[in-house]
């Protein structure tokens, strides 16, 4: 029997339909190229220089992320499931003459199947919050890295000021976010992504929280993992 992809199709839709908005700075997607140079550094910081490195960004949509790691030199394979997102991705990195980086159409669960142990860093960015099962993807994750290697996740924690802060404020009254583009059902608490992680046999290195401020209009990595978050994880070394 085939297995069920883990996918909702109505996320995949809601991010396919916005696919052309995909690389203009002042449109639906602006939070992600306002935040880009931060989760750069900060992969950058923990993991080190990505020049020449293998790195998987998995959920990859229009591919922001994984085209400023290609950039960095980096040897970077795309995916999504979201066939739209991954059109613009490679249209837009072949316009702008980016080498290294290559997009595919898979499940993270199927690529890990077929090429286990293969890279040295996985990215899996504002992705978990939208599929019906984050634990099987983080699982999956955790299989595609190497020994030594180290995998990235941010989602959104769930709590009252996530959901005033990440709902209300975010897309209804400072409209950084189109409407309806999260559920608050999904929302993963630091505690519960860190089990995850453990239980794929991976152990967590760092937790940082992801800020805004609406006066400045600026993003900034804090202690503060109240709403938004990221956390680093690493393979033991062989």
């Amino acid at each position: 029997m085939e297995a069920k992809l883990n996918a909702d199709a109505a996320e995949l839709a809601k991010f396919s339909d916005l696919a052309h908005r995909w690389w203009d700075p002042a449109g639906e997607f602006r939070p992600l190229h306002q935040i880009n140079p931060l989760r750069l550094g900060w992969i950058e910081e923990l993991a080190g220089a990505l020049s020449g490195r293998d790195v998987l960004d998995v959920g990859c949509g229009g591919g922001i992320l994984a085209e400023a790691m290609a950039r960095r030199g980096a040897r970077v394979l795309g995916i999504d499931l979201a066939d739209k997102p991954l059109k613009v991705a490679q249209l837009h990195a072949l316009e702008q003459g980016v080498t290294g980086l290559q997009y595919r159409a898979v499940a993270v669960e199927e690529l890990a199947q077929q090429q286990s142990a293969s890279f040295d860093i996985v990215t899996c960015m504002e992705m978990l919050e939208h599929v019906p099962d984050p634990a099987s993807v983080v699982a999956a994750c955790a299989a595609l890295v190497r020994p030594g290697g180290w995998v990235f996740f941010s989602t959104l924690n769930r709590n009252p000021k996530a959901f005033l802060l990440a709902i209300v404020g975010a897309e209804y009254v400072l409209r950084l976010l189109p409407r309806g583009t999260h559920e608050y059902r999904r929302f993963i608490r630091p505690r519960e992504l860190a089990q995850w992680v453990r239980l794929a046999e991976l152990e967590v290195k760092q937790l940082k929280g992801l800020t805004y401020n609406p006066l400045t209009r600026r993003f900034a990595l804090t202690a503060d993992t109240s709403v938004n978050y990221l956390m680093a994880a690493r393979r033991e070394a062989a």
